[in-house]
């Protein structure tokens, strides 16, 4: 049997390694630094910013000039060119002067007189007035700004774009040239840079200290310096590698986010917004979630390179998790064996029972969720009386357990006692939810809110029908993880028996519903995609993995404008190469369209830092707006940008995968640090399957 199952993830892995590979050299990484009074600026506010031919950076502000020297700023007198913005009239190399002016846009040639320009392109005919901005290229290209939008003149040939093209906002200020035919806008809410093919908006305080811009300059190397009234920012462009991306990372994880001496992985608090010097490390009810994800980007880490230092950290994710099995047990108050617990907290510490009350449970009941348990106490003591231990584990916990005990087991192991205790922690947690009839049942005896696996409620239950496919999705996997790593039949028998008395094989051919592209739950979502993979890794009977493979598929392509990396490699790990035949013929299941550049372009642009900073979108011209059905009406703003996918991964706050990527309000105060599991992951699976290669 055992054989059986390991041709099956061989079979997996060389059906996966037929779908596109990347090969991602060194890119630019996008960093910011703000300086103000506090660095060594005269002002705030900042006029004017210039970069001369030998790189010297030039600031006005209202109190007085500055530039920059040895790495601080130095007092100048105001020199003639460093007053106003000079952007708005601009010499090209061939004598030609361009001017922007209230009344249109204006050129003259070396010698000749002012002619007004009335750019063409295609069916777009502009006057333009108001015109706020223009610069020459590299290329010399004579670029415009306007409400109307932004125009460039290649020798007698115009191209202008609107929000339709994929313009971001139009509210402009200024315009400067960039390096290698690259050009930025500034406008009243952030800057904007174009290369030709991508709009990158640059706006909020992840990347300025003041929306509006007054003046912008670029370096040679791609550096801009912008100009705002609350600051300077250096939006600075500097090589990286994915592999060097993910160092930074794993450096930062083990810095700051391990949580207790197991070494849970979650974000961080910060002390000041954007100060990543001082933190206070946090819980979760998704503790045991996260350290798995994480944990699971290591066992592809060390599958993928052989790093000593990535199956250390495989190993201690493991021990992490299977103490979440272990603290349950005994105390006044212990659960039944194979219980697992969502998180930890010393009791050194404050009693979180003091905050988790049954008077709270009472009211979450009464006014959020009619079926809320009320636990008493939700944080029980362990027996040695070291932990407080959260209750009320929830499905997507099991669903990062078994993602990562099955990765863990077949990838990353070190040794036969190692896999032992593999196979006794995930035989404990699947015989608890065999024995109580498909139920995580906690320390009261009932079943947890959220852990509910039995035929008698998601087949009958009309409070479950909404989750029937999901948990039908969720437990089918559940069984099969277990089967793969104990060996033991009884699980297969369980699976049998749900799927032949109770359908749940049909139920999942619809693990989700929902109104379409940015309806529902994404955490349902990352739940399914999970799910899935470790189904169909080791799923053999053809006639079961058709359905899987169809439902996968389907769920997959809803999914497909949100770019995100984990999800195509999970499917694309699963399906590439797969069909699926019924009466009509043969349907590719292979994953089609942008899934690859998409997943290596949010790689690229996850920022660095992992801040929650806001980020506004709500004003954009780009943007389609999702409504009914998909959003019910009067929800937050959400919509996609007009190419059909949602914006880039550095234009919103992304902190886990479980996020909303439709909507346009996003992120908080810029006081939670991230912890980079959210990139290490998707990378390093992608880097295992061979979808990308440096």
């Amino acid at each position: 049997m055992k054989l059986v199952f390991a041709s099956t993830f061989l079979s997996l892995i060389a059906s996966a390694q037929t779908a596109p590979s990347i090969r991602v050299g060194p890119f630019a990484s996008e960093t910011r630094t703000f300086y103000t009074r506090a660095d060594g600026l005269p002002s705030n506010d900042v006029r004017s910013v210039r970069i001369d031919a030998s790189g010297q950076v030039t600031v006005l502000t209202a109190g007085g000039a500055v530039i920059r020297q040895n790495g601080a700023w130095r007092a100048i007198g105001v020199a003639p060119e460093a007053r106003g913005d000079a952007g708005q009239t601009v010499t090209a190399r061939d004598g030609r002067v361009a001017s922007a002016r209230p009344s249109g846009l204006f050129l003259k040639t070396a010698g000749g007189a002012w002619t007004r320009l009335f750019p063409k392109s295609g069916d777009r005919s502009w006057a333009p007035i108001d015109v706020r901005g223009v610069a020459f290229d590299t290329r010399d290209r004579l670029w415009f700004a306007s409400p109307q939008g932004v125009g460039c003149l290649d020798g007698r040939v115009w191209t202008l774009y609107t929000g339709a093209d994929g313009l971001p906002y139009n509210d402009f200020t200024t315009v400067a040239a960039g390096e290698r035919g690259v050009v930025w806008f500034g406008t009243r809410k952030g800057a904007i840079r174009f290369d030709g093919s991508q709009w990158e908006y640059r706006q909020g305080p992840r990347w300025l200290p003041g929306d509006e811009v007054r003046a912008i300059a670029v370096g040679a190397s791609g550096d801009a310096w912008i100009a705002t009234g609350q600051g300077l920012s250096v939006i600075e462009r500097k090589p990286l590698t994915l592999a060097g991306k993910a160092r930074l990372f794993e450096s930062a994880i083990d810095r700051r986010h391990r949580r207790t001496p197991y070494g849970y992985v979650h974000p961080v608090v910060l002390k000041r917004p954007g100060d990543s010097s001082e933190w206070t490390q946090t819980d979760s009810d998704n503790d045991g979630l996260w350290t798995s994800m994480y944990g699971a980007g290591e066992c592809f880490a060390y599958a993928a390179t052989g790093s000593a230092e990535a199956r250390r950290r495989a190993d201690a994710a493991f021990e992490a998790l299977r103490f979440l099995g272990e603290v349950t047990q005994g105390g006044e108050h212990p659960a039944p064996r194979g219980f697992v617990a969502r998180t930890i907290l010393p009791t050194s510490g404050p009693d979180p029972n003091q905050h988790d009350t049954p008077q709270s449970d009472v009211q979450h009941r009464e006014t959020r969720d009619a079926r809320w348990k009320v636990m008493a106490p939700r944080w029980p003591k362990s027996a040695d009386g070291k932990w407080y231990w959260k209750s009320d584990t929830s499905s997507d916990e099991l669903d990062g357990h078994y993602f990562f005990y099955a990765l863990y087991y077949d990838l990353a192991a070190p040794d036969e006692p190692t896999r032992q205790r593999v196979r006794q922690q995930v035989a404990a947690l699947t015989d608890h939810l065999v024995d109580h009839n498909f139920q995580l049942v906690d320390h009261d005896g009932k079943p947890t809110r959220w852990g509910i696996f039995n035929p008698e409620e998601l087949n009958r239950n009309r409070d479950w029908w909404q989750e029937r496919g999901m948990n039908s999705l969720s437990i089918l996997a559940y069984l099969k993880v277990a089967e793969h790593i104990t060996g033991d039949a009884k699980y297969a028998a369980a699976a049998r028996y749900l799927i032949e008395k109770h359908a749940y094989d049909a139920n999942a051919l619809i693990a989700k519903t929902h109104l379409g592209r940015g309806a529902g739950n994404q955490s349902d979502d990352e739940m399914i995609f999970m799910n899935f993979y470790s189904l169909l890794k080791y799923e053999t009977d053809p006639g079961l993995r058709q359905k899987y493979l169809l439902s996968f598929h389907n769920h997959w392509q809803n999914e497909q404008p949100e770019m995100n990396p984990l999800f195509h490699f999970l499917y694309a790990a699963t399906a590439a190469g797969q069909s699926f035949g019924d009466a009509y013929g043969l349907i590719d299941l292979s994953p089609r369209g942008d899934w690859l550049a998409d997943s290596v372009d949010t790689l690229k642009r996850l920022p660095l830092d992992g801040v929650d900073w806001p980020v506004s979108n709500s004003h954009r011209i780009d943007i389609v707006r999702l409504g009914e059905p998909a959003r019910e009406a009067g929800a937050p703003a959400a919509g996609y940008r007009v190419n059909g996918k949602v914006l880039p991964a550095d234009e919103r706050y992304v902190e886990h995968w479980n996020h909303d990527p439709w909507a346009l309000e996003q992120g908080g105060k810029g006081r939670t640090l991230g912890d980079g599991g959210v990139f290490l992951l998707p990378y390093y699976m992608g880097v295992y399957y061979k979808f990308i290669g440096e």
